[in-house]
């Protein structure tokens, strides 16, 4: 019997998806709940599986097609076993190339340089050249996976002044590649211009000496380790900092909607985390119940399904508060950008060793610049400082967060 494999039906508010590269071809066996292809949306990446096992008869939208929900992607017959399947799929990939042989080169010539049908087909849309391509199949020829490397090798080059990437080049060339664009840049882009056009935003600075959490963290880090099962890091003594002074001032943790002040009685908090597809914001539910480890784990948990594309919708559904840690990068200073609805948001930046006055005395300690980009059409300037003094203090003074303070 012949199935049709379609979209499902997309998140709300999603209202259509890029398919991205299919993992089986036309004549490969599939088993049920084997990953077909992975559907990219400005929000997540969903997985379609395999309904029931069969054999891939048809595929009707190529990768980096957009489609909707239900749309019809390709057709599997189930009443095909997997020792059929195989030898099918196999005369499919060697077919062509034994032709392109013949044509190309005698009987008898190295196959080095050949591209298998998928790989070209693949290397023609993502304008890569496969003769400069050095292939991992047998006997040279150019697989699809040696053509998605060189794509990648090649979109990762430096990004010109044009905005396009640069190609590694030999003397003389001048190579650039124009790629699409992908739907979560493309949605983080418009709700940065959107927030930049809303919201009144104006960032307050402030500094805080590390040495407290540092030397705390130095002290029990190993005992931490073998006891949760993760590492203690700095971003969690941040979330408590932040709630703290999130209580103390609601209305930082309020939002605009709009004639309305929503002022939130929870505390979802939100963490900037890079990803292979770009910046995610995945939610901290209920930060303020929620322990040190608690967040630590939380924390990796959610790197580890963004790297790995694997964040939920849900995961990335809503806050109200957002923290940003540029310092990763070596950041010293920035103005981080509000994620709407949210008010506000705190920017962490590179620890540097500086010379401070305490007591009249010139010392040196780890400091770190801290920033707080807020909405001045809810948040006066007062609210905001205040804010990120409180922070400040529990940084400095972290007893502060186990006696509330």
């Amino acid at each position: 019997m012949i199935i049709d494999v379609t979209v499902p039906m997309l998140p709300e508010s999603v209202t259509e998806a890029t398919l991205m590269t299919w993992n089986k071809k036309v004549g490969d066996f599939v088993q049920r709940d084997e990953n077909l292809i992975d559907l990219e949306t400005d929000k997540v990446v969903l997985e379609l599986p395999a309904q029931q096992a069969g054999k891939l008869v048809e595929i009707i939208e190529a990768d980096g097609a957009t489609v909707t929900a239900g749309q019809l992607l390709a057709k599997i017959d189930t009443s095909a076993t997997a020792e059929a399947a195989a030898p099918e799929a196999a005369a499919a990939e060697t077919a062509p190339a034994a032709a392109a042989t013949q044509t190309a080169a005698p009987a008898n010539q190295s196959q080095a340089g050949v591209a298998m049908p998928a790989a070209a087909k693949l290397a023609a849309e993502k304008g890569v050249n496969t003769a400069n391509i050095q292939g991992s199949g047998r006997d040279g020829r150019v697989l699809k996976e040696d053509v998605a490397a060189a794509a990648s090798a090649l979109a990762a080059a430096p990004v010109m002044a044009t905005g396009k990437a640069s190609a590694p080049s030999t003397a003389g060339e001048r190579v650039e590649q124009r790629v699409p664009m992908s739907r979560l840049r493309s949605r983080v882009a418009e709700r940065l211009l959107q927030s930049q056009h809303e919201n009144a935003i104006l960032t307050t600075f402030n500094e805080v000496n590390m040495k407290p959490v540092m030397d705390l963290r130095n002290r029990y880090k190993e005992q931490f380790q073998k006891e949760y099962g993760v590492k203690l890091g700095f971003m969690s003594f941040f979330v408590k900092a932040a709630v703290a002074a999130l209580k103390k001032y609601p209305v930082v943790n309020a939002s605009i909607d709009g004639t309305d002040v929503v002022y939130h009685g929870y505390f979802d908090i939100g963490i900037a985390i890079g990803s292979p597809r770009g910046l995610v914001v995945p939610i901290l539910r209920d930060a303020d119940q929620m322990s040190i480890a608690d967040i630590e784990q939380a924390i990796h948990d959610y790197a580890v399904k963004a790297k790995d594309g694997k964040l939920a919708l849900e995961d990335l559904t809503g806050g109200t508060f957002s923290i940003t840690n540029g310092g990763t990068f070596g950041s010293m200073m920035s103005t981080p950008i509000i994620n709407p609805p949210q008010s506000a948001i705190l920017g962490m930046h590179a620890t540097k060793e500086r010379a401070v006055v305490e007591n009249g005395q010139v010392v040196v300690r780890p400091m770190m610049y801290l920033a707080l980009s807020y909405d001045h059409r809810l948040i006066d300037g007062r609210e905001a400082v205040l804010t990120l003094v409180a922070i400040k203090d529990a940084l400095e003074d972290p007893a502060r967060l186990l006696l509330e303070l």
